[in-house]
């Protein structure tokens, strides 16, 4: 009996011991791309108009501005079809 006793001491304890040292993900610091996900997730609910939205994205992506070939074809667009939009 003292046998079982102990084994089942030890058991528990080193169960215990198992959950005291568990790391949930909420006490773990969040890394560089779960930081810029988290804000990119908050720069797609703000109601931000077209261009701070983009500026915004910029800044948080590292990119100087948005896209200039997209820009600039958009201006092609309107200029080859001679009517504006």
């Amino acid at each position: 009996m003292n046998r079982l006793l102990t084994v089942s001491l030890l058991l528990a304890v080193s169960v215990l011991a198992g959950c005291a040292t568990h790391v949930s993900p909420e006490q773990r610091p969040y890394t560089a791309e779960e930081t810029r996900e988290l804000a990119m997730e908050a720069l797609n609910r703000s109601g931000l108009s077209f261009d701070e939205y983009h500026a915004k994205k910029a800044a948080l992506l590292g990119e100087s501005s948005f896209d200039k070939k997209a820009e600039m074809s958009a201006g092609r667009a309107i200029q080859l079809h001679g009517r504006p939009s």
